[in-house]
């Protein structure tokens, strides 16, 4: 409880977590309300709403579930890598025995932040997005299946995930712009090139951490699983689980 007490008050005694929490609140309800608009442009003319998925709620909440959970992730990375940057980390590693304590400290703080308020904010989102859309645009919004409510409640789970992959990059890298660069580039852009790899990325594409963590919140993405949404889930976890014991190994070995 300590060594959490003294993460919460490095966490709440800057002022990059409020900025980041403004910035994801901002994107997932503009979000919202952007495929809102949408949905109630397509129930009004189907024909020029082609290639529109509809308005479920993984569409209404991408915004929480996308980029504002991207910007947690950023946030998570730099309270490990701003201390390496500053040399505090070494002063947290000689006042708290234990070097793996701090790091779990920090992923048990930023996880539990960010699964409270991206939980509230995809609730938020729902209702706005389907305020936006009026009766007719969306009448496919709704919670009224198992798959529905997995993607409201897998959200902050996610988001949990997420902000312990992302203490053990910056743990492993110490470095903020690469830390960033690649929990960036790693969904948005390395994962997608494996479909253009054929036959092979087809392959592949199966066991992509973040496509398995797409699967269990709704989306498939066209992708041929083994599994379905609770295997993504699991494959998910325990690469997040992986990482961070690497992160903890190498911490261990290596001078602060």
């Amino acid at each position: 409880m300590s060594v959490l007490a003294a993460e919460r008050i490095k966490f709440t005694s800057v002022r990059s977590p409020w900025w980041c929490s403004l910035i994801i609140v901002a994107i997932g309800l503009g979000f919202a309300a952007l495929m809102g608009w949408v949905g109630k442009q397509a129930a009004s003319d189907p024909d020029g709403a082609e290639g529109f998925p509809g308005l479920t709620v993984d569409v209404a909440t991408g915004g929480v579930s996308g980029f504002g959970v991207m910007v947690l992730m950023i946030l998570a990375a730099l309270t490990v890598t701003s201390e390496y940057r500053f040399g505090m980390i070494r002063t947290s590693f000689q006042a708290i025995p234990g070097r793996p304590k701090v790091l779990v400290a920090k992923g048990v703080l930023t996880g539990v932040y960010g699964a409270v308020l991206t939980f509230v904010l995809a609730f938020v989102a729902f209702y706005l997005a389907k305020a936006v859309a009026g009766t007719s645009g969306s009448q496919d919004l709704s919670l009224s299946s198992g798959n529905d409510w997995r993607a409201m409640y897998g959200i902050p789970i996610y988001a949990l995930l997420c902000a312990f992959l992302s203490i053990a990059v910056g743990a492993l890298l110490r470095q903020s712009a690469a830390a960033i660069a690649l929990l960036l580039l790693w969904p948005l852009l390395i994962e997608s090139l494996f479909g253009l790899f054929g036959s092979f990325g087809r392959n592949v594409q199966p066991f992509l951490p973040f496509a398995n963590a797409q699967l269990f919140l709704g989306s498939d993405q066209g992708i041929d699983f083994h599994w379905g949404p609770w295997g993504g889930f699991a494959y998910f976890t325990v690469f997040v689980a992986v990482v961070f014991a690497a992160a903890v190994f190498v911490v261990n070995r290596r001078d602060a």
